[in-house]
């Protein structure tokens, strides 16, 4: 392993040598990757980064990887969009959407994280791997492991979305689903992951997993034209996502490649589980555990390792966290989808519709520069839109039969515009 990098307890400071471990053996508390930025102030400029792949390997000198590691998966390297139409229904003038939908392979963020541990998989010798998933992970390392020619064995909640179990199968992984939530899975895959020589990406393997979460932070900096925004909002599961974009930011600043400035973090979750949000607005400094009931499964963990980290970023920047229904993320999902052309699952819709509530509630400024960070793609999770589109008669190939049509439609538009109209003065 390259020695510009090791493992540091996040509490007592305990420095190990790099290895498939989590926690210090010291005080039980999690370990988590330190590079050394002091060696990669002499090689890491912007233009040796410009220099680099159109991924997020463009930043490998800051990953946890060895020194000779080759990637093959492209991930990364996103859309970072502006948003007017969307901003201009939310009273925003300067919004961002990092539109993580699209990463490769997989479409969402978790191809990130996944690449950084599977890269370690293999370094460690590892020949079989897996994970616990809500989802998107589970997609992420079936299809990265697959390329790699890795045995895989991926544990789910029994309720997964359709959409993401056909997503994991395909790539050939042996998915396991379990009757239980997302915190049941996970501790059983600790239990594997003792019992057996295998690699869990957010187990034994989470220290380096996390780390790729960094390259959302650095690929919003660099695609800002090397500065920092003034906000970011992040959905919030495990918690890890936010802790490690504000890591990125604090990490460029240290080499000198963007100029120094607080950012502040507000996190995302839905009201069916949101134990960080929770402890943001309680301003608790533990995390009080609870039992997921919403339609945004990617985010459903009800015990986040990493929350109560996520809520020390968050008050430390100065931010906030946000809680929305199932209701609520449903319209947002289709309110992003009609003013950007951004199709988000749930996840993404908890995103936006908390982002359009820091905004009504004053938290965010209308000309801060603000990003929103949309990690995963509508398609694995059509369900949760299931009727709310009504399906019309296919009509026959005829001109006059379209006219007819297009005038009933129109006449329908009018009743529902005036029923509207109606609706506001009377709540007035």
């Amino acid at each position: 392993m390259a020695a510009a990098y090791e493992l540091r307890c996040r509490e007592c400071g305990k420095r190990y040598a790099n290895a498939p471990l989590s926690i210090c053996d010291e005080c039980f508390s999690p370990l988590e990757v330190v590079v050394d930025l002091d060696q990669a102030r002499r090689t890491v400029t912007r233009a040796s980064i410009a220099a680099g792949p159109s991924s997020m390997w463009r930043y490998q000198a800051l990953l946890p990887v060895p020194d000779d590691y080759l990637p093959t998966t492209p991930a990364g390297w996103t859309p970072l969009l502006r948003a007017p139409r969307l901003a201009e229904r939310i009273g925003a003038r300067n919004l961002f959407v990092k539109n993580d939908a699209v990463c490769l392979p997989t479409l969402s963020f978790k191809d990130r994280v996944v690449a950084v541990a599977l890269a370690n998989a293999q370094a460690f010798g590892f020949d079989t791997v897996g994970c616990s998933s809500t989802g998107n992970l589970a997609n992420a390392v079936a299809a990265q492991a697959a390329r790699l020619g890795l045995k895989t064995y991926i544990l789910v909640p029994a309720d997964l979305e359709p959409a993401k179990i056909l997503n994991t199968q395909v790539y050939g992984a042996t998915l396991v689903r379990i009757d239980g939530n997302y915190d049941h899975v996970n501790r059983l895959c600790s239990q594997i992951a003792d019992r057996y020589n295998w690699g869990f990406v957010n187990v034994n393997l989470r220290p380096y997993y996390a780390e790729g979460s960094k390259t959302v932070g650095f690929e919003i900096a660099e695609q800002l034209g090397w500065r920092l925004p003034d906000n970011v909002v992040v959905p919030m599961a495990g918690g890890s996502l936010i802790v490690k974009i504000r890591k990125a930011f604090r990490e460029l600043i240290a080499l000198g490649l963007v100029e120094e400035k607080e950012v502040r973090f507000f996190g995302a979750q839905a009201t069916g589980c949101s134990p960080i949000a929770a402890a943001v607005k309680n301003g608790a400094d533990a995390i009080e555990p609870q039992r997921p009931a919403t339609i945004a499964r990617s985010l459903a963990i009800g015990n986040p390792a990493d929350g109560i980290y996520a809520t020390r970023a968050i008050r430390q920047s100065g931010g906030w966290a946000e809680d929305v229904s199932d209701v609520e993320i449903v319209s947002a999902i289709q309110e992003l989808a009609e003013t950007e052309g951004i199709f988000t699952e749930s996840a993404g819709g908890v995103t936006t519709a908390v982002t359009a509530r820091l905004y009504a509630h004053g938290r965010i400024h209308p000309d801060d520069l603000t990003v929103a960070c949309i990690t995963g793609n509508g398609l694995k999770t059509t369900d949760v839109l299931h009727g709310a589109y009504e399906q019309h008669a296919a009509i026959r190939p005829r001109l006059g039969d379209f006219e007819t049509y297009l005038a009933e439609r129109e006449q329908n538009v009018g009743d529902e515009e005036n029923e509207l109209e109606l609706g506001g003065a009377y709540v007035g």
